[in-house]
């Protein structure tokens, strides 16, 4: 299977690092790639053919994925059209829809979108994906294989569903990343030290994270284990009941995935 990517950035980097990492063959992946640094980068840390433009080795690959800004991908597409043909189409462009890729394809059909996220850089990422009707069960696996390889993967089977997609695991990681500050910034004020409170934070996250994943009971009954009746934790779960912060935070993921929609439309226009 070759792959060309078009568009050499740090999600592309990251993929192809995981499918080298996985034992594919440098000479099978391709990179189209406009920016000089991308790909001196792209040779320095992978050794993968790069080039400016569509090339023998575009039209080679049986599987082209879309690694360009969501902004840039309607112009990226101008030359693609007839290189595209035949091939499995799959984007991780966010935000852009399946229709308008096909529109931009010249209404080419073999089309699977999907939404990584930011931990894919580092191999430990959760990628939803969305195929139209035209994509076969093995270039379904050809596309679980290709983002498989930067961590975890779901199907959705309704596009619109990528749309609060984005806004959990999308945007989640600044959500975390937000949450650990908080959490540092408060032990400061408590008396610790700066280091100390954002050592605490940061492994208090990780950690939690690695054991729900491991454990085979639910986040709601790995917190009731740590609250006890009385407690400090029970004492600090109160405040949270008391400020709504639940509804506050399915607000904020409502205007994130509100947001995702009204992106989708805009890209759309032609």
């Amino acid at each position: 299977m070759k792959i060309a990517f078009l568009g050499g950035g740090n999600m592309a980097l990251a993929l192809i690092g995981g499918l080298l990492a996985r034992g594919y063959e440098r000479r099978s992946i391709s990179v189209i790639e406009v920016s000089p640094a991308a790909r001196e980068r792209l040779g320095a840390q992978h050794g993968v053919r790069a080039s400016t433009a569509p090339d023998a080795a575009t039209l080679e690959a049986g599987t082209l994925v879309l690694a360009v800004k969501p902004q840039d991908m309607k112009a990226a597409l101008a030359s693609l059209a007839g290189a595209a043909r035949g091939k499995l189409v799959i984007s991780i462009a966010a935000g852009v829809r399946l229709e308008a890729l096909s529109r931009w394809l010249d209404g080419h059909r073999k089309l699977v979108r999907c939404m990584p996220n930011m931990p894919a850089l580092i191999g430990a990422g959760i990628t939803a994906l969305h195929a139209l009707e035209e994509v076969g069960a093995e270039e379904r696996k050809t596309a679980e294989t290709i983002l498989g390889a930067v961590g975890q993967t779901v199907w959705v089977d309704d596009e619109r569903l990528l749309d609060p997609v984005t806004a959990v695991s999308g945007s989640g990681p600044a959500y975390v990343f937000w949450f650990i500050e908080q959490l540092a910034a408060s032990g400061e004020k408590l008396g610790l030290s700066k280091d100390i409170s954002l050592k605490l934070a940061l492994h208090t996250v990780l950690g939690a994270a690695k054991l729900a994943a491991a454990s085979d009971k639910s986040p709601s009954e790995l917190r009731q284990q740590v609250t006890s009746k009385g407690g400090t934790t029970e004492a600090a779960l109160k405040v949270f009941d008391q400020e709504k912060l639940a509804e506050r935070l399915a607000r904020a993921l409502e205007a994130a995935s509100r947001r995702g929609a009204e992106l989708g439309d805009e890209l759309a226009k032609d």
